[in-house]
């Protein structure tokens, strides 16, 4: 994961076609376990927390991460958890972006 996390997520071009299961497969491996690809379209993760606050503030470092990356994810507030859905858009599917923007995530997840 680290390698994934210190990288950019680089928009990709119009007209590449989303990564198949033999190129999902060895990003995958480098994020952590609970990382889950739904349909070979989406990549998904619940974070869990103690309370609604600490999901909410979770929610809005990944809000300035994704404005600074320019990569924007879906993110499912509930008590307690915080559900986190990443795919590109553009192609419909997912990129190699999406990886590192998950990895990125990882990284700002501080359970208390």
């Amino acid at each position: 994961m680290p390698e994934l996390a210190s990288r950019q997520c680089t928009p990709c071009k119009s007209g590449v076609p989303p990564l198949d299961a033999n190129k999902i497969a060895p990003l995958l491996s480098q994020l952590e376990d609970d990382w889950e690809v739904v349909n070979q379209h989406h990549l998904a993760r619940t974070y869990k927390f103690k309370n609604f606050a600490q999901a909410l503030e979770f929610v809005n470092r990944i809000g300035h991460m994704a404005e600074e990356q320019g990569h924007h994810p879906d993110l499912h507030l509930a008590w307690g958890k915080t559900r986190v859905e990443i795919w590109t858009h553009k192609i419909n599917g997912l990129h190699e972006a999406d990886f590192v923007f998950a990895a990125k995530c990882d990284t700002l997840f501080r359970p208390k």
